[in-house]
């Protein structure tokens, strides 16, 4: 237990000093790209001290687990082989009732402001009422309902007012609306919005220029945003954690917003709200809400929790939006094969076009399983991939390798890993997208050394919860890269291996 302990403590120590030299609008390379020390292949160090024993023979061991896994898929009468992408469930209805699983805050409580501060990883507050957006301030104003039956108290108000230029403030928080609380490193190079509740006023009050008659979730794009673990575990599932209930009826006001950001999710933004996002920052228009919801919910790593959702939403529910989300882009994708392979079989002999038929015909009666190799360059790569991958069609799958990088269509990748049985990947950020794979699928994390908690506390479990078969591979320290530059009994591999 202590040692469990010293590892957790050591890598939590490390994490946080990794990032403390980044600054404001910075994007994080990968997750775990600086821990050279951590690697599976280092590249060249000049000499090689011994030959290290390859991942073939315990890599085998892992996919026989998956055969034993799926192979309940192969004789039983209905197969998740047979369908090469899960079909879309247009009929499912999201929730709107706003009264399930609420908050101490009174929804008529209107020109207040309830926060909750109590969680470990983030802030968020909820103001009903008059709401107005000021841009220039970086401030959000709510306005409680005038008493129309007290006409004295509004002829005193309104000579109240011309006695003083300033409207009186009855509450004033601050709020930095992004997941990652503990991390004052991160957490410094958030913008702060300033939430003010005022008392009714006869002066104009920051007249709108755009109404809205459904509420706002203001969220940051900012801190490790440009690292798809982050992306997702820190904005994109507590966006739905926190928005899923108003049934696409809410207004993204996002602060430190980016372009680039708001196009790559712009695809999964659509599924949870039925509005464009607003640029908090660059939008100098008043703009004003019913009522907004500042920072976001978060329930832990890469995971929902049912018990705090709504009609007890889970994290597959969150993939079925994933779903709604990039299949439209698919089916573009797939369409646009068709017709290229109808222009290639238009200029085929009679006969390539028969065998193609029989081809086809054949993949589809008999489909292998897939297997799917995440690969990575640089570090932490897996050296013997292709004798990994030419092992496993020996075995009878389908092998495809994907090496995604910045620039790949998010639908793309979904595509991929949607259609695949098995997924294999080095630890590190691009382990997220074992969000996009089928429930029921096997995922085989290759953990280095030095990585057991991370592995099994952001990737393991959560895809245990999403319904996958995992399966950790801890590496030896023989079988890293690390073992051709230093000694058996050099502290670097002792470390590594606590």
């Amino acid at each position: 237990m202590k040692e469990m302990k010293k590892e957790k403590m050591l890598h939590h120590n490390h994490h946080l000093h990794r990032y403390n030299h980044w600054r404001k609008g910075q994007a994080l390379e990968d997750d775990e790209e600086s821990q050279t020390f951590v690697v599976m292949d280092c590249g060249s160090f000049g000499y090689y001290k011994r030959t290290r024993p390859t991942l073939v023979s315990l890599l085998l061991l892992s996919l026989l687990s998956c055969v034993f896994v799926l192979a309940p898929h192969f004789f039983g009468s209905s197969s998740t082989f047979s369908l090469s992408y899960s079909p879309r469930d247009e009929s499912e209805e999201l929730s709107s009732d706003l009264n399930v699983k609420t908050h101490p805050f009174s929804l008529d409580s209107n020109g207040t402001i309830y926060c909750d501060r109590s969680g470990y990883r983030s802030d968020f507050c909820i103001m009903k009422g008059d709401v107005r957006t000021h841009s220039g301030s970086s401030s959000v104003f709510v306005y409680g309902p005038r008493d129309s039956n007290s006409y004295m108290d509004f002829v005193s108000t309104i000579v109240a007012e011309e006695e003083s230029d300033e409207e009186e403030e009855l509450q004033h928080e601050k709020v930095k609306p992004y997941t990652r609380k503990w991390e004052t490193s991160v957490m410094d190079t958030i913008d702060e919005i300033d939430l003010i509740s005022r008392k009714p006023s006869a002066k104009k009050q920051h007249e709108c220029d755009v109404n809205h008659d459904v509420p706002a979730v203001f969220f940051s794009t900012g801190g490790y945003t440009g690292n798809v673990y982050h992306e997702f575990n820190d904005g994109i599932l507590p966006l739905f954690i926190t928005s899923k209930h108003f049934n696409k009826k809410v207004v993204f006001v996002i602060s430190e917003y980016h372009n680039w950001w708001v196009t790559k999710y712009g695809d999964v933004l659509s599924q949870l709200s039925d509005y464009p996002p607003i640029d908090f920052k660059g939008d100098l228009r008043t703009h004003c809400f019913p009522q907004a919801i500042v920072g976001l919910k978060i329930h832990g790593d890469l995971t929902v929790d049912p018990s705090l959702m709504e009609e007890n939403k889970t994290v597959v529910d969150f993939r079925n939006v994933l779903d709604r989300a990039y299949w439209p882009r698919i089916e573009g994708l797939i369409q646009d094969e068709e017709r290229e392979a109808q222009e290639k079989l238009a200029q085929s002999p009679t006969q390539t076009l028969s065998k193609i038929k029989q081809k086809v015909s054949k993949d589809r009666l008999f489909r292998k399983p897939k297997l799917l190799i995440l690969a990575r360059t640089g570090s932490r790569m897996i050296t013997n991939q292709d004798m990994v991958a030419e092992m496993a069609e020996k075995m009878g799958f389908e092998v495809e390798i994907l090496k995604p990088d910045r620039t790949t269509e998010l639908a793309k990748i979904y595509r991929a890993l949607n259609s695949s049985d098995v997924m294999i990947g080095v630890h590190g950020a691009a382990m997220t997208h074992f969000l996009f794979m089928k429930p029921g699928s096997v995922f085989i994390q290759v953990v280095p050394l030095g990585t057991v908690w991370a592995a099994e506390t952001y990737y393991g479990e959560p895809s245990r919860m999403l319904g996958l078969e995992y399966i950790g591979y801890k590496i030896h320290a023989s079988e890293s890269s690390l073992y051709e530059k230093y000694d058996e009994d050099d502290p670097v591999l002792k470390i590594q291996i606590v």
